[in-house]
């Protein structure tokens, strides 16, 4: 190629193309493969010129993290969209969209979930993300469940000495989060007790997902399905509910 098309090539690459190729190399090869210098071979360009768009591959994995989240909040909200009963049925619902979602994007969910934290250190699954769309969307409807007189919520006697300090930051964060978006949960709803088992639902439930993903259930289930119907009915009755 010579070099005035080169540089014609250069101008026309926009940021919208940069994360087009890069979703296509994460979805096709995994994380490892998303490079700049693989994102300009697929460009027809060269590595320096993607700089001016990102200072940095972590730059760009961040990106592209942000817009696999959005594309999970999205597909997640339109399944409940227009659901009659909101609280644990809408809860439940978001957790069966997430594993359906985890097992037909593998890659993606690799790339958010199941990746090192490394320079960006904001690992979803540490649902640390409060404001982001897919971390918002599972708050907002355990913020629902809360506030049914169904819940049995947990004494504080249950959470280690160690982790309450933590789990008081952390609950704080959750009630600011909730307030802004307009579900008030009362502060002695989400006690350090519940926000103990808010933790342990989801760990249970991305542990459960990822296990699934990458084939390392302990013994062969040749039905899954009803495996993670079964454990959804046991995080039911932990808080008290009984799923229909």
């Amino acid at each position: 190629m010579n070099r005035p098309v080169r540089r014609s090539r250069e101008r026309a690459a926009t940021d919208r193309d940069i994360r087009q190729t890069a979703r296509a190399l994460l979805v096709e090869h995994g994380p490892e493969a998303v490079t700049l210098r693989a994102i300009a071979r697929e460009l027809g360009i060269t590595a320096p010129a993607l700089y001016r768009y990102y200072g940095s591959r972590d730059d760009l994995i961040e990106h592209l993290r942000l817009d696999v989240i959005s594309d999970l909040g999205e597909a997640l909200t339109a399944e409940i969209t227009g659901q009659e009963n909101a609280g644990a049925p809408r809860l439940f619902a978001i957790c069966k969209g997430f594993r359906r979602w985890a097992l037909t994007h593998t890659k993606e969910f690799t790339l958010v979930f199941a990746s090192p934290g490394g320079s960006t250190g904001n690992s979803v699954a540490k649902l640390k993300q409060l404001t982001e769309p897919f971390g918002r969307l599972f708050l907002l409807a355990a913020g629902e469940v809360l506030l049914s007189d169904e819940v049995a919520l947990p004494s504080d006697d249950v959470v280690p000495p160690e982790l309450r300090d933590d789990l008081a930051d952390y609950r704080d964060a959750l009630l600011a989060v909730l307030a802004e978006a307009g579900t008030a949960v009362p502060a002695e709803r989400l006690t350090i007790g519940t926000t103990y088992l808010m933790m342990q639902f989801w760990a249970r439930l991305y542990g459960h997902v990822t296990l699934e993903v990458f084939g390392n259930y302990p013994i062969p289930v040749s039905k899954p399905d009803a495996l993670f119907d079964a454990l959804l009915a046991d995080l039911a009755r932990e808080i008290g509910l009984v799923l229909g």
